[in-house]
């Protein structure tokens, strides 16, 4: 596969390795989604809007997920998920350079996961059509694609897990339902204890009934501004490398 310039590998530990560039980078929200998921072993996993594989490798790594498929819009940003796959040596990861409004699977997956564009079309300072600006705004996807692209892959009682702006909760959960997909779980994150929230986890299940539980907060940091003990376990600290 062709390489780009700029192109670094990320260690995540345990064999698996994330190469990104600066286009085409990872942060916190892609291990929160994944620890949010939690898929059994046995589960197989779609990750649509998938990047650089960041979320199917961790999907991999640390719940050990039966297999992994990412779909991925942008070419630069697969090329980067092929080469993830191959340094990890994964062979339970596929990575698709498909555009998630058209894909879909004979076999259904049991965990679908997205970390999408935030921002509705217009309202970012990317300039249009820039990399940048596809993956945080809905330039190439909306919840609402995202939502349909889940009720066409998932298995019935299946889930999609989901993070976005809290500003954007009502969008999300609105979405799952016209698609038939009930949203079951909600947490949302915050940088400190006494700070408001910047991201939330939302989960839904497709044919579930009408119940939604809200779970403790979750906090970034602590009151001394270290990592919190949940951020620690999150992100493995205790694991290591290796």
């Amino acid at each position: 596969m062709p390489l780009y310039d700029g192109v670094t590998v990320e260690d995540l530990g345990k064999g698996f390795k994330c190469a990104v560039s600066k286009e085409h980078r990872f942060g916190t929200d892609a291990f929160l989604l994944a620890d949010f998921a939690s898929p059994r072993r046995k589960d197989s996993c779609l990750d649509l809007c998938g990047g650089n594989g960041i979320v199917g490798l961790l999907l991999l790594r640390n719940f050990g997920a039966s297999r992994v498929v990412s779909v991925e819009l942008q070419k630069k940003a697969h090329d980067l998920a092929l080469l993830s796959k191959q340094l990890s040596n994964a062979e339970d990861f596929l990575p698709l350079n498909e555009d998630l409004r058209a894909f879909r699977t004979e076999r259904q997956f049991d965990v679908i996961t997205c970390n999408p564009p935030y921002k509705r079309e217009g309202t970012g300072a990317a300039p249009s059509e820039s990399a940048e600006a596809i993956a945080r705004q809905e330039l190439s996807c909306s919840i609402f694609d995202v939502c349909e692209a889940a009720k066409r892959n998932l298995r019935f009682g299946g889930r999609l897990c989901i993070c976005n702006r809290p500003e954007r909760l009502a969008d999300c959960v609105f979405a799952m339902r016209r698609f038939g997909i009930e949203p079951k779980r909600l947490r949302t994150v915050h940088k400190n204890t006494s700070s408001p929230a910047w991201l939330i986890l939302l989960e839904g299940r497709l044919g579930g009934s009408g119940f939604m539980k809200i779970e403790p907060p979750l906090a970034v940091y602590d009151g001394g501004g270290e990592l919190s003990s949940e951020m620690k376990r999150i992100y493995r600290f205790d694991q290591g490398a290796d």
